[in-house]
């Protein structure tokens, strides 16, 4: 099993940045594909990044250039550096942690761009 816990959202003005960071406990996520997704009312759950257990990062369109995911596997720990943020952007982003069958998620945390 593996517990995630999201930080790091909040309110933030077009073009700020946040950071977000996903914490894993009850098992190392070494081997894992580790994911950032995020949903709004209404709509379904859909991927922002993901990056490989071999650090290999692919981005969605809507963010590429913009965001940035990366690991830290000596913290247990993956981050979602979002720059240029735009209204869009604003949605509940939620943490993924994939081994070929297993899937976990976390809870989620709030992003809302807002002037």
């Amino acid at each position: 099993q593996v517990q995630l816990v999201e930080s790091g959202g909040g309110l933030v003005q077009p073009v700020g940045s946040l950071r977000l960071s996903c914490a894993a406990s009850g098992s190392a996520i070494t081997s894992y594909t580790m994911g950032w997704y995020r949903q709004t009312p209404g709509n379904q759950r859909e991927l922002v990044a993901a990056i490989t257990s071999g650090s290999s990062p692919n981005y969605a369109d809507s963010v590429k250039g913009r965001f940035t995911i990366s690991r830290d596997n000596a913290k247990n720990t993956v981050y979602l550096q979002m720059n240029s943020l735009k209204p869009e952007d604003t949605a509940v982003y939620y943490c993924n942690a994939k081994y070929f069958y297993r899937a976990y998620w976390g809870r989620g945390t709030q992003v809302t761009v807002s002037s």
